[in-house]
């Protein structure tokens, strides 16, 4: 593609290959785990501060439970920051598991054509042989061999 066509989007360029996807995503994860280390910080000093913030006439837990509101408004940040990052995680898996559905999806269908063709045109068997000199002149005599050893006379040295 060229860069100075109006309709090309670099995203396009990542959304097209799943290792791009997936080096993308973990770089935006990257950012979002930072930033959520400083929302961390963050969230402590505020809840330090609000709950040391006090007005005459307070009982002990006054000032706690004003900051209440305002710990809980950034323990949710924090949550959705940690559901976010975890979501991109699964969304790179999920991109590289539908190119290998994708070519495994390919390959099923050639076999099953194969298969099709295979039962709609039978090969005939070619039997076995039965005689038992051939069997017993064999290399590889497997379970048709001799059963004890006075049956080995019948055998070629």
């Amino acid at each position: 593609m060229n860069s100075t066509d109006p309709n090309h989007s670099p995203l396009r360029d990542v959304a097209q290959n799943a290792e791009a996807t997936a080096r993308y995503l973990a770089d935006m994860q990257r950012v979002l785990l930072d930033m959520g280390a400083n929302l961390e910080i963050l969230q402590r000093e505020t809840r330090v501060h609000c709950r040391s913030v006090g007005v005459e006439g307070d009982r002990w837990f006054h000032a706690r439970m004003r900051a209440l509101p305002v710990e809980r408004a950034l323990k949710d940040v924090l949550k959705s920051l940690n559901s976010l990052t975890d979501g991109l995680e699964k969304s790179a898996y999920k991109r590289r598991s539908h190119d290998e559905v994708v070519v495994n999806t390919g390959k099923a269908r050639k076999e099953k054509e194969l298969e099709k063709a295979r039962k709609k045109n039978p090969q005939s068997i070619q039997a076995a042989p039965n005689s038992g000199e051939e069997r017993d002149s064999g290399q590889n005599p497997g379970y048709g061999g001799p059963a004890s050893i006075y049956d080995l006379g019948k055998r070629s040295a």
